[in-house]
This record gives C-alpha cells, structure tokens and sequence, in this order.
C-alpha cells in the first residue's frame, strides 16, 4: 500500500475515534472545574498520549503489543468514578489511582490470558455482538444533536444532516470502486461537515483559542497520592475494559483472519497496562482498546497495521498542536452519529457473523447467547436499575458490555463446559469398552 494512501486511511480512523476520546477529558475536567487553559492542556496531553498508547499496541514485542489494527483511547467507563474521586479526594487521588490500576493490568496479564478457553465463539460473538450493539444509542445521541436534554434535541436539521452523512456512507460502500469505497466514513463525516457548515452548524471558535504547541509533561496537576478505595475503584474499572478489549481482539483477529494464543493476549494486555501507567504519570487518563474502529476495519476491508501507525503518528502530532488538533472538535455531533450508527451496526453484525460458527441446535448455546445479549442491551437502555446498588458495584454493574460478557462466560461455563466434563468420563470408558482385546 503506497504511504499516501496508508496516512488517508489513518486520518479516517482518528476521525472515528477523536470525538468519544475527546469527550472524556471535557467530561471530567467540567466536573473537575478546570479552567480554559487546563482544558486546554488535558485535551491536548490525552490525545499525545492516545497515540504513544497505540503504538505500543500496534508494534509487538516479546513483552507487548497485539499486534493488530488497533487504536487506543480514553475508557469512557472510567468518567464517573474519576470524576468521583477527584471531587472527594483530589486530582492527586485520582492519578495515584490511575496509576495503581496500570500496575494491576501489567502485572495480572499473564493470568487473564489464561482464561482464553472461556472465550469460545459463542462466548466472543455474543460479547462482539453486545460492545456493538450498546453502542448504538450513543450513536442515536449524538445524531439528535449530543445531549438527550437539550430543548433542540432532535431538530430537523440535525436529523438531516446526520442521515445525509449515513447516506453517503452506504452510496459510496455501494456505488464506488477500490480505494474511494475504503474511504467511505472520511468521505461522509468531511461531506457532512461541509453541508452542516452551509447551514452554520460549524463553530471555529475551538481553533482560534487554541495554542499552537503545548509538551506534555509529568505531573502537571500536581504528584500523585494513593488512597485505598480510589485505588479499589479504578482496578474494577480495569477489570471492565480488560473484558471489552478482549472482545476487540478476538473481533479483529476473526476480521484479519489471525489466531489468537494466550501469549498475544498478554502482550495486549501489558501493552494496555503500561498506557494505563503513562496515562497517570502525565495527568490523562486510562486507555483500552477502541471498539470503533473495529467498523471501520470491517467497512473499509483494509486489514494492515500501517494505516493505523500513521493514527498513531497524527494523534502525537496533534497532542503536540492543540489548534490543528482542534480542528477535529468542529465535527458537528449529527455528522458523528450518522457514522457511528453505521460504524457500530457494523460491529455488531461482525458479531452475528461469529455467531453463525457456533451450533444453536445445541440449546445451551441458544440460551447462553440470547440471555447474555439481552441483559447487555437490557442494562445500556435502563443502567439506573442498579442505582441501589453501592458505587463500586454500579460501576460494573452499569455497563453493558460487562454484565453480557459476565453473563456468556458464566453460563457457558455452567452449561457447556460443566456438560463435557460429565460426559468425559462415560466417553473415556465406552473408548475403553471399544477398544479391541489382545492375549497373550
């Protein structure tokens, strides 16, 4: 692949990664209370350190990297238990628990690659099915124009803009040829842009305040402090992106056509654990891996690493480059959602597609599959039906992606593998029984 065409296809995963990444620091710095030229540096650090989190995935080593097309980013399910804990306890807290928790994913990556015999496809593709499918709705959000509670929620032109965006998506998957197909998601989200700046749904301002260059450095918000129960919080977090990232890889492995053995595991693990760990030491945030590119993988059906360096490349330089980078703020939210509707159904249907590997002749399967889907998608529409629930449990019990992978694993450990190891012993001794007598 020619290297211009490899950096075009970059700029389209950074594009379908930047807004959910960006969102994370504007979420927990307004609940932080930052002001303008603290937003400004943790937007700018987050999105450098975005880029050095996804090289150290991309490359692999014998101590990391999965080595597949991957981009890293902010863990959205990390917002409000740091939000929490810098209020309660202060940023240092929170960092010091970031950092924690990094330690903990390094240093338990060899045991949770361990596990991979509990991730077969009926497992993996209900988990690929489900991280696709709860995504939707954030995708939903965005196209009604980003916030559910705002009074022009839902405004035609969002609605028009959003949907023209998702047309151009499936025209040009349809009608175009060779590299333009593969460029579909650039193509509707840079269209969309400049149709909803026709009808002044752009606004410049981001870039002009913005500096021109900012270094990332160590401890910017102050040192690091470790309390207990913070530290708590963010391993269960942890916990919860190590399960999500897990479906990724398997869904890019079964994309690209690679298998996966525990070894690659723990490399992708480790490689998410020392992001975790930088994440902390330059005031950001804890990194996995993002399932939205996964869509963009599937769609454009390029399956090489070297698209994804140059991501990794222009994240660094736009961390560097606050008001280029800031650029990609201007991206109206109903241009976003047309393209995450398409992105994300397009995760989930990889699921589906997993899913047709997997016997549901065989009840188990069907019920281990139709109830995991089904309390994912059940907890993402209603997560406040936990509200009663102690914090630390609502922060897993809240997402959806968890309680479904919680749910495939456990059932198809008690419906599936319990099963064979009953029946091993009568298989073992009819072998027996079958096999043929010799005398002396």
């Amino acid at each position: 692949m020619p290297l211009w065409r490899a950096a075009i296809l970059g700029f389209q995963h950074l594009l379908a990664m930047y807004s959910g990444d960006v969102l994370v620091p504007l979420l927990i710095g307004g609940a932080l209370h930052f002001n303008a030229m603290q937003m400004a540096y943790l937007i700018s650090a987050d999105i450098f350190m975005c880029g050095v989190a996804t090289l150290l995935q991309l490359k692999r080593t014998p101590l990391t990297g999965i080595g597949l097309p991957v981009v890293l980013g902010c863990a959205v399910q990390a917002v409000t238990p740091l939000s929490a804990i810098g209020t309660q306890y202060g940023v240092g807290a929170m960092y010091g628990a970031i950092i924690s928790a990094g330690i903990f994913v390094f240093l338990s990556a060899g045991w949770f690659s361990k596990i991979k015999h509990l991730f077969p496809p009926v497992v993996t593709g209900s988990l690929i099915t489900i991280i696709g499918f709860t995504l939707i709705p954030v995708g939903f959000q965005d196209l009604g124009g980003g916030s559910a509670t705002a009074k022009n929620f839902g405004d035609p032109k969002f609605l028009l803009v959003g949907f023209l965006t998702m047309g151009i998506i499936l025209g040009l998957n349809v009608f175009a040829k060779s590299f333009m197909k593969s460029l579909a998601i650039l193509a509707g989200i840079l269209i969309g842009t400049f149709i909803a700046a026709a009808m002044g749904m752009v606004n410049l301002n981001a870039v002009g305040q913005a500096s021109w260059f900012h270094l990332p450095q160590f401890f910017y918000f102050g040192t690091p402090t470790f309390e207990w129960s913070s530290i708590l919080t963010m391993i269960l977090v942890s916990l919860t992106t190590m399960v999500e990232s897990t479906g990724v890889f398997f869904a890019l492995a079964d994309i690209t056509g690679k298998k996966l053995e525990g070894a690659d595991l723990k490399r992708g693990y480790r490689a998410e654990g020392i992001a975790v760990i930088l994440g902390g030491l330059f005031n950001t945030f804890p990194y996995s891996t993002f399932s939205e590119n996964v869509g963009v993988v599937q769609l454009s059906g390029v399956k090489t690493r070297k698209p994804l360096y140059f991501s990794a490349l222009f994240l660094i330089l736009l961390g560097l480059l606050p008001k280029i980078g800031a650029l990609a703020t201007v991206i109206p939210d109903p241009v976003l959602g047309g393209a995450m509707i398409v992105m994300f159904g397009m995760v989930g249907v990889q699921g589906i597609r997993m899913l047709q590997q997997v016997d549901f002749q065989n009840n188990n399967n069907l019920l281990v599959s139709a109830i995991s889907i089904g309390l994912g998608l059940g907890v993402t529409v209603y997560p406040q039906i936990f509200q009663a629930l102690p914090q630390s449990l609502q922060i897993i019990m809240n997402n959806g992606v968890v309680i479904g992978s919680f749910s495939a694993v456990s059932l198809n450990a008690i419906f599936n593998l319990q099963l064979r190891r009953k029946l091993a012993p009568g298989r073992a001794q009819m072998t027996t029984d079958t096999q043929p007598k010799t005398t002396d």
